[in-house]
């Protein structure tokens, strides 16, 4: 009879570490994302910051040109007329068609207007990307937890154990299919 229980708790055992091996690849797999969502936010946030520099600076040669320009049309009018006036307005036109190009360059995408679509765009991007790195980082959390209670379990013999490390395996696994298929699905952060 005792060794029909030893079998028996051998077989659990074996059970448990399968169990233990089936969570590890899993927090693998959840830490790999992870750390992919994680370098993705970054590199959107780079883009949306480098975008809002060159916005900026757009808006800065923008602002100095129509200045100019305004300018300008100040000092042609105290100017005799045919006596120069001609310049300043060839020279008012072309920085007034500079700025308008400076606002909206559809045919670049550099334009102040595109280039602001853009730096959102980009800031959407690693706001989903920074989603999905929590939910990928609580599932790799679950699993680890999970780990460690089915490990007790083989130490301890409470079946408890494997069975609550079963239930925080599929709450990981939940956390990273939320990471990966919706991750502004569930705001916990």
């Amino acid at each position: 009879m005792s060794g029909h229980g030893h079998g028996a708790v051998e077989g659990s055992n074996k059970r448990v570490a399968l169990l233990i091996s089936v969570l590890a690849l899993f927090l693998a797999m959840a830490e790999t994302l992870a750390k992919s969502a994680q370098t993705s936010a970054l590199g959107d946030n780079i883009e949306a910051s480098n975008l809002w520099a060159f916005f900026q600076a757009k808006t800065v040669r923008m602002t100095v040109v129509r200045t100019a320009a305004e300018n300008a049309e100040l000092q042609r009018a105290a100017v005799p007329e045919g006596l120069g006036d001609e310049v300043y307005r060839k020279r008012v036109d072309f920085w007034t068609k500079a700025s308008a190009r400076w606002d909206s360059e559809p045919e670049t995408g550099e334009g102040r207007k595109e280039l602001s679509a853009r730096a959102k765009q980009a800031e959407a991007r690693a706001a989903t990307n920074l989603a999905r790195y929590h939910h990928f980082e609580l599932g790799s959390a679950a699993f680890q937890i999970a780990i460690v209670l089915a490990s007790a379990m083989l130490i301890t013999g409470v079946a408890a154990l494997a069975w609550a490390g079963i239930a925080l395996g599929v709450g990981g696994l939940a956390m990273t299919a939320i990471g990966l298929f919706a991750p502004n699905a569930v705001h916990l952060f």
